[in-house]
């Protein structure tokens, strides 16, 4: 029997990784690293440097490259093609090590949070997933700005950069959770009483912070965003929206 071990590894930061996870990865068979193209290579190289700071003996690795996704109208249409060629890649990489029965995946922060490597796994037939659960880049931007997530009794909204671009504001939200940015989209909201908290590379030694009235620093971010994304070939960015300024 086949267990694929999905572990969260935190932002960036290897301190981030847990015992349970440790463990996990010192306890496997095959270790999968994604390689995302030579913009974003200092992700696999942070992989690297995790397991070369924790394995305490050697553990095989397998790496592969990640299929590119579509850019076409139907979004979730693409989504869903994208996920069936990555699973369709680990099912050839751990094919081609057939001695390997306990198969760790490193996932950047965690499997349960806007990540889908758990749909990705489901997709692999006679597989068991285990999943070990990791810091992830919300947790991690609250902790740089030294805020609670939520206001006192107060629910938070979780959601993406496409839907507040799209969809604007939710109704009756307090404070918003935004993920999966690719750039800007609290401009199309209203900046009255919002005030941001913005992380790039949270966790990172490269970690950059910005927190303000969003009618004051909007444009400080986007400059910034702009110039380090530039500097880096790639930028990952978590931001956290509240209406009324209250932490």
């Amino acid at each position: 029997m086949t267990t694929l071990f999905l572990i969260g590894i935190g932002t960036g930061n290897p301190d981030h990784v847990t015992g349970q996870a440790i463990g996990a990865l010192n306890a496997a068979d095959l270790i999968l690293i994604p390689r995302k193209g030579s913009t974003k290579s200092d992700l696999a190289e942070v992989r690297e440097l995790i397991l070369a700071r924790v394995l305490a003996r050697p553990v095989p690795v397998a790496a592969y490259d990640v299929p590119t996704r579509a850019e076409q109208d139907d979004y979730l249409g693409a989504v869903n093609d994208w996920h069936d060629a990555i699973a369709k890649v680990w099912a050839e990489t751990i094919a081609a090590h057939p001695g390997a029965q306990r198969i760790a995946v490193m996932v950047w922060g965690d499997p349960s949070l806007y990540d889908s490597t758990l749909r990705m796994a489901a997709r692999l037939p006679g597989v068991t997933v285990r999943v070990i659960p990791g810091i992830t880049s919300l947790q991690a931007l609250t902790a740089a700005h030294a805020i609670p997530l939520n206001t006192l009794a107060a629910p938070v909204t979780i959601t993406t950069g496409r839907n507040l671009r799209d969809h604007g504001w939710p109704e009756g939200a307090t404070t918003l959770a935004v993920m999966l940015d690719k750039g800007g989209a609290f401009t199309a909201i209203d900046p009255a009483g919002v005030t941001i908290w913005w992380g790039a590379y949270v966790g990172m030694p490269e970690e950059c912070l910005i927190h303000g009235p969003l009618a004051e620093v909007s444009d400080q971010i986007l400059a910034t965003r702009t110039r380090l994304r530039v500097e880096h070939g790639w930028i990952m960015d978590i931001y956290l929206l509240r209406r009324g300024g209250d932490v």
